[in-house]
């Protein structure tokens, strides 16, 4: 089957070799070379059909630590990446719903970790829907790889909220990439989100607003271009590769999104995802918040 829309690799992107097209992943679907993961906000559409041979990895059974809000720790992560049959070098293809975010999310924690041979799905699950590929509710059979334990870094892509008061006081960059009603303060609870309320509206102090979705086209879920994604960030949000950016959103999922979207597409060297993000902020004593 062939598509239609511009390649990847004319695109512009800084590191085009971070996404893949659906062809590239029909192609090697029997590679065993190539791991295919799915990480979906919706539970139930994963074992309703999904790309053959593609693992799940759910964001709050397989990726959270199940008593404090953190993610997994090191003996954890080496037993999630046994069972899909990785290794520190494996290539690991992520794709989802709602446009990829929890994929980009998934794909984020993964890289926490260290492993970073990562692609991403360009449209994701909608895209690979939309075509016609096939679908399948055969579960592949975990495996046991042996995947060391590594230790995670938290310095390099991940903010802690005292690192943001302390951004607070530099000439950096803050993207909140949730609705403009969120942003605002218009709208505190959110009916989608019915268990992550904060007692508090608005957004950090100088953050611009830049809804994640800008980023993708929204007939197939595939990213926008290079050049269409610097009037989106530079022009939009006067945010440009030469400075330290903060992405959040409400609990880091979305932003890890943008996150994706800078990093990689737009080759920014200094982009950290504040993961507490607004349902922290918003619940802290005495720190400061715009409306």
């Amino acid at each position: 089957m062939q598509t239609l829309e511009q390649p990847i690799e004319t695109r512009g992107y800084v590191h085009p070799d971070k996404l893949v097209s659906t062809d590239w992943l029909a192609e090697h679907l029997n590679d065993p070379q190539v791991i295919i993961v799915e990480s979906n906000e919706d539970s139930l559409l994963y074992p309703s059909g999904h790309i053959p041979g593609a693992y799940e990895i759910d964001w709050t059974r397989d990726l959270n630590d199940p008593v404090r809000r953190d993610y997994l720790q090191s003996a954890e992560f080496a037993a999630l990446m046994s069972r899909v049959g990785a290794n520190p070098d494996s290539l690991i293809v992520l794709y989802g719903d709602k446009n990829n975010w929890w994929a980009t999310y998934s794909l984020w924690v993964l890289e926490l970790f260290g492993h970073k041979n990562t692609r991403i799905l360009d449209g994701g699950r909608l895209k690979w829907v939309k075509e016609g590929r096939d679908l399948t509710r055969e579960v592949p059979s975990a495996m046991n790889s042996g995947y060391p334990e590594v230790n995670r870094d938290d310095k390099t892509q991940r903010a802690y909220r005292d690192e943001v008061m302390a951004h607070l006081e530099t000439a950096g960059k803050r993207i909140d990439v949730r609705s403009p009603d969120e942003y605002s303060g218009a709208k505190l609870h959110m009916p989608e989100y019915p268990n992550e309320g904060a007692l508090r509206g608005g957004h950090i102090p100088g953050a611009k607003s830049v809804p994640w979705a800008k980023a993708i086209n929204p007939e197939d879920g595939t990213f926008k271009t290079s050049d269409e994604l610097k009037v989106i960030y530079q022009d939009g949000a006067d945010a440009h590769p030469t400075d330290d950016v903060v992405v959040y959103c409400r609990i880091g999922e979305r932003s890890s999104h943008t996150w994706f979207v800078l990093k990689y597409l737009l080759g920014y060297p200094q982009v950290r995802n504040y993961d507490g993000s607004w349902t922290e902020w918003g619940n802290l004593v005495g720190v400061p918040i715009e409306k």
